[in-house]
């Protein structure tokens, strides 16, 4: 798992609320209040870089531990490729991942004997990258760039996977999901793990008030933080299930599969709104495989 879940990967998060995991980010950007604006590619994309780079130390600190330095993890309940096996075959394999925050899930694609590339939108978090492969010994290259202007030739990968990365920043799906698509070769396949799209009706707590519903799973109004200035500070946008099985369709993709991983007995790790006490009673994660057509 790459970079999310964050302030608001649920609905209204702990952002503006005193939330001491977000203190630092949020003073560094002056964030001041949560707006119900919907912001375009450009400010999106500007809040996203500007999160990730204050928020990379304290997210590292925080996670580094359970995400490892050369493991594959997609989801906060502890599923890893390992178990799950959703890419397929790797070997000689080339692969992009999308939003790869400290590029752990790379590293594990390389000691599989896959030729991955480790993309990201934030230069703080490719710092923990290259310190992670500093670290472990396997390197990877890495490139900055945005998850909606891959910049990529048509057809040049395998595989494409993203565990919590950018596919939640994004303010356009159709088009990330259009980018993906034109990289991969025919046959290729694209796996995402992203917040359960059900889990935004409830409040971002990983406690007994984490249970009541609290708004529409059809309120499609993004997570904003916002400074003094009203400009975004953080942005994370709500999509249904319906709305990535038509982004998938509409670039030319096949759904294969979609995964909700249980919570494991005895995994007992609170991760901001993951908790074993929601987990046992509803998905906290969706995983979408899809594949393109061969020729």
């Amino acid at each position: 798992m790459t970079n999310s879940p964050q302030p608001g990967a649920g609905s209204p998060a702990p952002g503006t609320t005193g939330d001491p995991r977000f203190r630092h980010a949020e003073d560094t950007l002056g964030t001041s209040g949560v707006s119900r604006t919907t912001p375009g590619p450009a400010a999106a994309r500007a809040a996203s870089r500007a999160w990730w780079d204050a928020d990379a130390d304290d997210y590292q600190r925080e996670h580094g531990d359970f995400l490892g330095l050369t493991e594959f993890r997609w989801a906060p309940e502890g599923v890893t490729e390992g178990d799950l096996g959703l890419l397929g075959e790797v070997r000689g394999a080339s692969v992009l991942e999308v939003g790869c925050g400290s590029a752990s899930c790379s590293r594990w694609l390389r000691t599989r004997g896959a030729h991955p590339v480790a993309m990201d939108l934030s230069a703080g978090m490719l710092r923990h990258a290259a310190l992670g492969a500093a670290e472990s010994g396997v390197d990877v290259p890495l490139v900055l760039a945005s998850a909606d202007a891959l910049p990529f030739a048509s057809e040049s990968f395998d595989l494409a996977c993203s565990a919590f990365g950018a596919v939640p920043f994004v303010s356009d799906l159709d088009r990330l999901t259009s980018e993906v698509a034109r990289v991969l070769r025919p046959g290729g396949r694209w796996v995402f793990a992203v917040t359960h799209p059900m889990r935004w009706i409830f409040p971002d707590d990983p406690g007994p008030a984490g249970l009541t519903v609290r708004q529409s799973y059809f309120d499609r109004t993004p997570y904003v933080e916002v400074d003094e200035d009203g400009v975004p500070t953080y942005v994370e946008y709500h999509r249904t299930i319906g709305d990535h099985v038509r982004a998938l369709v509409g670039a030319g993709l096949r759904l294969v599969d979609l995964v909700e991983p249980e919570w494991p007995a005895g995994h007992d790790r609170v991760w901001g709104q993951w908790s074993p006490l929601r987990g046992r009673l509803f998905p906290g994660t969706a995983i979408f495989r899809a594949e393109k057509a061969d020729g």
